[in-house]
């Protein structure tokens, strides 16, 4: 049954809106004031929530605060029941993350009426989400076997190579051979590394204790270094000294090293991977009133509105046209690291002109 939490503090209007509501066949839980009504939602995380504004304890933009707060309860469809129906407050509300607003008194058609509508946007969201984890399903089926064979399949038959005509094999050779085994298990072990990672920021994600016990520890990274060595070295490798265009502000970002390393990284290597020879390479990294910004972005073949909607873990687009390496872990990774440590992360891009990749992480107060 849908369970539907209603917050609010007249006596009476809590009481009729939960016999409406019964009567329509929903799961009504009640509270009485926003403080309550946090808990129960965070207890409960009902399938929608209606909630007054002009409240004791903690208000109605209170409690919306707090609920967009938390992974859990953030994406909860939220009603404003309000007298008070100004333009200045309704966009307040809006701004916050609310989905609707009803005006008091209302009828109980008008009311039902907007409980349906939210609930029905709500089953298409899921439904969406759902053919996604589709798409999902069917690129790891694809594209995941063949990342783990490419590089067993330069390792197994260079180590046979190596058992086998040792005796016969010049210094340059064995050289050559062992950097192919070293080259394959590298791109093995970052697979396997970033699978890792993956799998644990989900947990962290979709756990409120382990989110908790994540936002408590301290965290801190000087990222204009770590960001300038990482460029080099990308550029480097893949031959591209003169393409790298840096401009770097430094910042104490809130961050863990780690992670910020690792988002790093693959940002900047899928900026050379869908990238032509030639063409820069941007990075900047500036302070400003949001937190760090930091922008990579490269003239690539870029993406459509629909492949930016569909970016996830295993989600390469056009692999049979671009052949390429990778596993499609690099956006949605670095995307969960950026939010998980309460950044923000866009993607723009042109198809066929440009991608940008713009990251707003927040700084420590110190900053």
């Amino acid at each position: 049954m849908t369970k539907i939490l209603v917050i609010e503090d007249e006596p009476q209007v809590r009481s009729n809106i939960k016999d409406l509501l019964e009567l329509a066949e929903f799961e009504p839980i009640v509270a009485e004031d926003g403080r309550e009504g946090v808990k129960l939602a965070k207890e409960n995380l009902p399938d929608l929530i209606l909630c007054d504004i002009m409240m004791p304890n903690l208000d109605g933009y209170g409690v919306l605060h707090e609920l967009k707060m938390e992974t859990t309860t953030a994406k909860i469809p939220l009603i404003f029941l309000t007298a008070n129906a100004e333009r200045e407050e309704m966009r307040r509300g809006m701004e916050l993350g609310a989905d609707d607003y009803v005006t008091k008194p209302f009828t109980p058609r008008q009311l039902l009426g907007a409980i349906n509508a939210r609930l029905e946007k709500k089953a298409i969201a899921f439904q969406s989400m759902q053919l996604q984890l589709n798409a999902l399903r069917n690129n790891i089926a694809l594209s995941l076997p063949h990342e783990f064979r490419t590089p067993l399949n330069g390792i197994i038959p260079s180590c046979e190579l190596l058992k086998q005509c040792s005796d016969s094999l010049s210094p340059e050779e064995i050289e050559e051979i062992a950097d192919i085994i070293l080259d394959s298990a590298q791109r093995l072990q970052r697979m396997a590394e970033n699978y890792l990672l993956y799998a644990e920021l989900e947990l962290i994600a979709h756990n409120p204790e382990k989110i908790q016990d994540f936002n408590q520890k301290e965290k801190s990274c000087s990222p204009k270094m770590l960001v300038e060595y990482t460029g080099k070295k990308k550029a480097a490798e893949v031959g591209r000294k003169n393409d790298l265009d840096l401009e770097l502000e430094d910042a104490n970002a809130k961050i863990e090293e780690s992670y910020f390393t690792t988002m790093i990284n693959e940002l900047i290597d899928n900026a050379f991977k869908f990238s032509r020879p030639g063409t820069p390479v941007k990075i900047t990294t500036q302070l400003n009133e949001e937190g760090l910004n930091l922008c990579i972005t490269d003239l690539g073949r870029g993406m459509s509105s629909s492949q930016l909607h569909q970016v996830g873990a295993y989600m390469q687009f056009e692999r049979s046209k671009y052949e390429q390496q990778g596993s499609g872990f690099g956006l949605i990774l670095a995307q969960k690291i950026v939010e998980l440590h309460g950044g923000k992360f866009t993607i723009k891009s042109i198809v066929g002109q440009q991608t940008s990749i713009q990251i707003i992480l927040p700084v420590n107060d110190n900053d």
